[in-house]
């Protein structure tokens, strides 16, 4: 089944914003204007433009037409567990394809993490995620064995990892996150399409269950320009600080 037309029109305008043919602050063109350009009536560039506006990415104004707010989605810090769930939640439709998937030994530091022995048998896959069908990230992950037996060999394009291991009893109660820059390796660079040492926003996670058992360890790189990342705080909370890297 087809995407909406609106859908399809919603990427194209994102895509234009992102490629920085109208900038952060600037108004977009009109929607009778936007209807011509993408040979499509009124009503389905509103609806992509309401579309837009749930994510984030553009505003009305008053007198000025639609105003761009942001170049890229905004994933906030709290609920933080599931991609699937959070591109579900602002009109996105996601998707994976698992590109690697192998067992092997744990290294000391996964196995300190995932609380396992040293050398000890763990799943890894590796996945590009997309959304709305456009590639925004590769995403690393390594379980142990009690988990591992839920996911292996899952169809390559599962949309959700966590959506399956919730049915089996492995929700995300809890987790820690690290975010940082990196440059592109050799592997990013080709399953992303871009140059090596390119700068990419890097996301690693560390799962739990209800009981306290870990779930999972993953490590995220997204492709800049596409997912941005918000934390709320105050005085009095802890919940967000710095790290020297």
């Amino acid at each position: 089944m087809s995407a909406p037309r609106y859908r399809d029109v919603a990427a194209a305008i994102a895509r234009s914003i992102t490629a920085g043919e109208v900038h952060v602050g600037a108004a977009l063109p009109g929607e009778h204007r936007l209807a011509e350009l993408h040979g499509v009536a009124r009503g389905t560039v509103r609806s992509a433009l309401a579309l837009l506006r749930r994510r984030g990415v553009v505003e009305p104004r008053a007198g000025a037409g639609w105003i761009v707010q942001s170049g890229s989605l905004t994933h906030g810090l709290s609920g933080f567990g599931s991609f699937a769930s959070w591109a579900r939640s602002r009109g996105l439709t996601p998707s994976g394809l698992v590109v690697a998937e192998d067992i092997s030994p744990a290294t000391a530091a996964e196995a300190r993490l995932l609380s396992v022995g040293v050398g000890a048998d763990v799943l890894r896959v590796v996945r590009l995620r997309a959304l709305d069908g456009q590639t925004v990230m590769i995403e690393r992950s390594c379980y142990p064995a009690h988990v591992a037996s839920v996911v292996a060999g899952l169809p390559r394009d599962t949309p959700s990892y966590a959506a399956v291991l919730a049915g089996a009893g492995f929700g995300e109660e809890f987790g820690s996150h690290r975010i940082d820059a990196v440059a592109a390796s050799s592997e990013d660079a080709r399953l992303l399409g871009v140059r090596r040492s390119s700068p990419l926003l890097r996301v690693k996670r560390q799962a739990f269950a209800r009981d306290g058992r870990p779930i999972d360890l993953s490590e995220d790189r997204y492709l800049p320009g596409t997912v941005a990342f918000e934390a709320q705080a105050s005085a009095s909370s802890g919940a967000f600080g710095r790290i020297l890297g």
